[in-house]
């Protein structure tokens, strides 16, 4: 029986947390749908609209976590990137389905927030005033005291009355609280989780990163096979082959087979150093070694044009983001060494949220494009891989600026 009772109390503990964190999301919702009402109807406030948009992702993600820990279901969403110029964020704004679905569901949830908010924290709250604190300090205010429910207590019969009113308001949140945070958990999971159209979008899209992640861990073996074939394969023959010959110069004059030993010797440790390389091509130990700010601050060092790093909020990440990021950052600053003509680069490393951010900006004549074989390709299809997202600004003139987003996966 205690452990019934328990259960019931924990029960009736989430369901008054979760209905008070719905009204503030209510709450929190006035504000931003008056937001996002303003910067429609005057122009000199559309900029603000991504701001806005965010505000209102934040505010419904809490709204998504709550109603999952109800259910025991995570809630998807996919949102589209909020990245680019300005303009293109207003378009995204205005265009991401999975906005609009938020707007729908704040839409809703104004009104239910606040009633079931109201039910699940001002009743729970009432008891303690009606039920303990009015009845007690009732006689030490002068004309007496007010209670919850329209009671004025001026006397220990009026006392007894807000008791028993409390009494009531405990029974009704015992009974109603749970059952009204289980009736939001039935109907929002419907608002709140992507419509068939954006789950079929979502599956487009998986599909095709799928592809490219085929795609690159293909072009990725290749490389491997070309370089260990073309380099590391050809000096290990070499050292057979002058392993050869020193065998045969020890049967007839070992100490003409002094030079070949030290050649074959030479050979041996040129194919070790290209085996080191493709190695390090697979994952740089400096990455182990010094984590992923320490890595790329010793590719911006060998950058030959002058480079500079800023790293915000990073932190140790799974090896196959770090990896990634590492060499997404190593070949575009090739790329600006090679092709773009800058005087000077920037490099940014951040965490945002479950994103790292990757951006690389140079002061080049511009006018890079993918179908340059400029490396954007492999790029794009490497962060594509990671379900991750690639913008490119190059215009002519400059500046060339290569935006990365990567989800960390935490």
């Amino acid at each position: 029986m205690g452990g019934e009772m328990r259960a019931a109390l924990r029960r009736f503990g989430r369901a008054v947390l979760g209905l008070s964190l719905g009204f503030a999301t209510a709450m929190a919702g006035i504000i931003v749908l008056s937001g996002l009402l303003i910067c429609a109807l005057l122009v000199v406030t559309l900029p603000l609209l991504p701001t806005v948009a965010r505000a209102q992702r934040w505010v419904v993600a809490v709204d998504r976590r709550r109603i999952a820990a109800r259910t025991g279901t995570p809630i998807p969403v996919h949102y589209a990137e909020l990245s680019g110029p300005l303009s293109q964020q207003i378009i995204t704004v205005i265009t991401d389905p999975a906005t609009r679905r938020d707007l729908l569901w704040q839409a809703v949830h104004l009104p239910a927030g606040m009633l079931l908010g109201l039910i699940g924290f001002g009743l729970p709250v009432s008891v303690p005033q009606n039920l303990v604190v009015v009845p007690l300090i009732w006689w030490a205010v002068p004309g007496g005291i007010d209670g919850s429910y329209g009671v004025h207590v001026h006397s220990w019969p009026t006392a007894a009355l807000c008791a028993g009113s409390g009494l009531l308001a405990a029974a009704l949140a015992w009974f109603l609280v749970p059952r009204a945070a289980d009736w939001e958990a039935r109907w929002a999971p419907n608002l709140l989780a992507p419509g068939r159209a954006s789950l079929v979008q979502r599956v487009a899209e998986l599909t095709a990163t799928r592809a490219a992640a085929l795609e690159a861990h293909g072009a990725e073996l290749r490389r491997i096979e070309r370089d260990l074939h073309d380099g590391t394969q050809n000096r290990l023959v070499a050292v057979v082959m002058h392993l050869g010959i020193v065998e045969r110069a020890l049967r007839r004059d070992p100490a003409v087979a002094l030079s070949s030993v030290l050649t074959a010797q030479n050979a041996a440790t040129d194919a070790l150093t290209e085996l080191r390389e493709v190695v390090r091509s697979i994952y740089p130990p400096v990455l182990a070694d010094r984590g992923l700010d320490g890595a790329v601050d010793a590719v911006v060092a060998r950058c030959p044009i002058p480079c500079t790093l800023t790293v915000t909020g990073l932190r140790r990440l799974p090896a196959a983001v770090e990896a990634a990021a590492y060499f997404v950052i190593a070949e575009a600053l090739t790329n600006v060494a090679k092709h773009s003509g800058a005087e000077s680069a920037q490099v940014s490393l951040a965490v945002q949220g479950d994103h790292l951010v990757v951006e690389v900006r140079d002061d080049g004549h511009g006018g890079a494009e993918e179908a340059n074989g400029t490396g954007l390709t492999g790029i794009r299809r490497r962060v594509a891989a990671f379900d991750g997202r690639t913008t490119l600004s190059s215009p002519e003139g400059g500046p060339t600026v290569l935006g990365v987003r990567l989800p960390t996966g935490t």
